[in-house]
Formats: structure tokens, sequence, C-alpha cells
């Protein structure tokens, strides 16, 4: 009689980290629809904002939308050495999209992008290492874009002021977590860090690859926030593009601390709060919000998952 399989540190580690991501999901899934009942009559009042909005920029923002997944292809080109097959690649990102709408953030297009690259022949330590990459290269360039526009357009990000005792509150939980749970795996940290950092290294020796990689994540960024500009322009809001563009990339990374599936409610909130911030009227402020996420999320969710069956089919994932 077979013994049943044990499971492995790793395995429990990653199921517990699941779980917490899945109840933390459906709390602010329950919040978010508390919140939308709550908030109707501006919600509808921005949809019929959007309803009548110039279907001209609308299309742009649409042609943009798809622009996207091309780009988190070239990035995920730029972040292996060796060539994958291209058509292949960026169906697999469409997939990967949508998987990460149906899952909390993360774990769908993580997971759906591991497949595809071991499918391509990379060991399973290599394909995770592209990923982290890849994923490197979005937040530097984030984080460039960010302070660039920010001294663009000075003001429009402030910092809200926090106590010194809630900070070191804050501190003092992290270090008290990262004592308790991480110490353990710190080995296994670092030698994973020590493969991403030499991967790095190697995309670098090939000018080629470290275009594709900076490039697309430049553009991912760039046509991301390209949609909500030309939503905005759409219902003629009064907000420069520079504006917009930062408000954006700031409300994303900001959303990105909840894992939602594809930053439903987090996201959301980010944009309706950053909006309004900057002195757009809460129906205008959702009108852009529902147009962004109609471009972004739900007309490509049925696509996607279309595209995910059958890629599986095929035993491409």
């Amino acid at each position: 009689m077979t013994a049943p399989p044990v499971a492995t540190p790793t395995t429990t580690t990653a199921r517990r980290r699941a779980y917490w991501q899945t109840a933390l999901t459906v709390v602010v899934l329950v919040a978010v629809v508390c919140l939308v009942r709550r908030h109707w009559p501006v919600l509808a009042s921005g949809a019929g904002r959007l309803a009548v909005a110039d279907q001209g920029w609308l299309l742009v923002a649409g042609t943009a939308a798809l622009g996207t997944w091309v780009c988190s292809a070239l990035a995920q080109q730029g972040a292996v050495a060796q060539r994958l097959p291209g058509g292949r690649l960026v169906a697999a990102q469409l997939a990967a999209s949508a998987a990460n709408h149906v899952l909390p953030a993360g774990l769908g297009a993580g997971a759906v992008n591991l497949r595809f690259l071991m499918r391509c022949g990379l060991p399973v330590g290599r394909s995770a290492s592209a990923l982290a990459v890849k994923a490197t290269a979005g937040v530097v360039v984030r984080i460039v874009l960010i302070g660039v526009l920010a001294a663009v357009c000075p003001g429009v990000l402030r910092v809200p002021h926090v106590s010194p005792g809630v900070v070191a509150a804050v501190l003092a939980v992290v270090v008290l977590v990262t004592v308790l749970l991480n110490c353990p795996l710190w080995p296994r940290c670092r030698r994973g860090l020590g493969t991403v950092l030499t991967d790095i290294r190697a995309v670098h020796t090939l000018p080629h690859r470290a275009v594709a990689l900076w490039g697309g994540s430049l553009a991912f960024a760039a046509l991301n926030s390209l949609v909500l500009i030309c939503v905005t322009q759409a219902v003629e809001l009064p907000l420069s593009p520079v504006r917009v563009a930062l408000l954006y990339l700031a409300a994303s990374s900001a959303a990105a601390l909840l894992p939602t599936p594809g930053g439903i409610g987090s996201l959301d909130a980010a944009l309706v709060f950053a909006l309004t911030e900057s002195g757009t009227t809460a129906s205008a402020a959702a009108s852009v919000v529902l147009g962004y996420r109609l471009l972004t999320m739900w007309l490509p969710l049925i696509p996607g998952l279309l595209v995910l069956g059958v890629l599986v089919r095929r035993k491409a994932l």
C-alpha cells in the first residue's frame, strides 16, 4: 500500500499564503459590494456620462489596452535569453490577464506565465526567475516614472501626515513578522535572490534582450496610463495628460498593496480617490474608472478565458 504524499514546507507555506490572500480578497469584495450599494446613485450617474462620451477617444483607449498585452509579451521575452514563440507568448499574456482577474492578484498571471515558460523548455527555477526579472523591471520603471512626473507636476502627490508612533508600530510589526515567519526561509530566499540577480546580469549581456525587457516594461506602464488619459478626454475632464498619468501610476502602485483579483476594489477606490483629490467630481471620477475598467478588464475577460482554455487544450500551458 502506497503511503499518501506528505506536504513539504514549501507547499504548506504556499497553501497558507493562498488561503490568506483568498480570505482578504473575499473581505475586500464584500466591502466593494457594500460601497457600491451605498454610492449607487453616483455610479449610475457616472455610467450615464460614460454612455455619451466621445467614441473616438474611447477607440484610442481600447487600442492602447490591446497594446498592453504585446508590451507585456515583449518584456517577458526580454527576461529570458532564449527565443520564445511570439504568437503564443502574446496569447499567454491575454490568458494571464484573464486568470489574474479571477484569482488573487499575481497568482493567476504568475501561474499561467510559469507554465508557459516551462512548456517552452525552461526549468522551473529559471521560469520563476524570469518572472521575477520582469516584475523587478516593472517596479523600477514605475518608480522612475513617478519620480519624473512628480517633478514635472509638483504638488500633485501629497504624502499624508503620519505620526512617529504609527510609523514605529508598523516597523515593529514588520520586524516581528519577519523574525517569526521568514527567518527559517532566509537561506532559500537568498539563493532565489542570487538566481534573479544572475539572470538580470545575463539578460544585460544581450543588448536586444535588455532593450526588450526595459522597453516593454516602459511601454506597458505608458499604455495603461494612456488608456486612462483617453477616457478622461472622452468624458471631457479638465485634467492634463501628464497629471492623469501620474495619478494612475501612483494609484495603481498603492492598490497593489491589496492582493485582490485584478485590483477589484483596491484599484477602483485608489483611482477614484486620486481623481477626486485633484478636483474631479465623484460622478466624473466614477465614469472614468468605469470606462478604464471596462476596457482593461471586463471586455477582455471572456476572450482571455477562451484563449486560456485553448492554450490548455493545446498543451501550451
